[in-house]
């Protein structure tokens, strides 16, 4: 029995391969499959609300996670990334879900960092991974959804969350990218981890209700929907995809060009 994640990847590759003698046969196919997507997963808040991971389901996510070995290679691949970024101490950084810390401690190059969670533990674990002397640079906020109103407006230049958006459905993330433009500079950047079930791994994922489904084009539909720049997507491994996009304007000192940061 086909799952809805895969129902919808199917409706998704059907109208890209739209051609003129296939037309008649695609539509009618597309019809079908949308009728069943509604019909199996209603577009409607309540599903949405059903669908969207509690902080007690965070919290024991988190515990699991906390006694495994960490991926040691994805970790390097991911702080070489954020590394590209901090060329300059001007802004702030803002970490959306940091859990326990994984990657907390790479933000330092920047004024202040900011860390927004919906688990008030995992904020106070955060801040013991840091040095006493170091905790006058640390803020930490807790949001029940994507509300960051306590972080200042126009203080990031740069945004990054990993592990986090994976869990979220698309109206949550596009919910998130929305209220997080508040506090980006105008040229500020974001690097996300996300699903993308165009893959098995992702897909995978999804069809066990671990991830919630989305896609490379469905997120591309997001950033560009809330008013972003795409400047790069990539994949360190499977279920490790990322996307990489930039608040339009030019007030932040740090210039990404794909593969090098540079300064004016």
């Amino acid at each position: 029995m086909l799952s809805i994640e895969e129902i919808k990847l199917l409706i998704e590759k059907l109208e890209k391969v739209k051609k003129e003698d296939l037309q008649k046969l695609i539509d009618s196919n597309l019809k079908i499959l949308k009728d069943l997507e509604l019909a199996v997963d209603a577009n409607n808040q309540e599903e949405i609300n059903r669908l969207d991971k509690t902080v007690d389901w965070f919290k024991l996510d988190l515990d699991k996670k906390n006694d495994k070995p960490q991926d040691q290679v994805l970790f390097n691949a991911v702080q070489s990334t954020i590394f590209k970024f901090a060329k300059s101490n001007m802004y702030n950084s803002l970490e959306i879900g940091p859990g326990y810390g994984r990657f907390s401690k790479e933000f330092r190059a920047w004024r202040l960092n900011f860390f927004l969670d919906i688990i008030p533990e995992a904020l106070e674990r955060v801040k013991r991974r840091f040095l006493p002397p170091h905790l006058k640079y640390i803020r930490t906020y807790i949001t029940k959804r994507t509300e960051c109103y306590n972080i200042p407006a126009n203080s990031c230049n740069f945004i990054f969350s990993w592990d986090t958006f994976v869990f979220l459905t698309i109206p949550h993330i596009e919910e998130y990218l929305n209220d997080i433009k508040r506090v980006l500079i105008p040229g500020g950047y974001c690097f996300i981890h996300y699903a993308d079930c165009h893959y098995d791994y992702d897909l995978n994922e999804a069809k066990r209700s671990y991830w919630n489904y989305n896609t490379k084009t469905k997120m591309k539909e997001i950033v560009k929907k809330t008013g972003y720049e795409i400047l790069e997507t990539g994949q360190f491994k499977p279920g490790a995809n990322y996307i990489i996009f930039k608040n339009p304007g030019n007030q932040n000192p740090a210039i990404y060009k794909k593969d090098e940061i540079t300064i004016d």
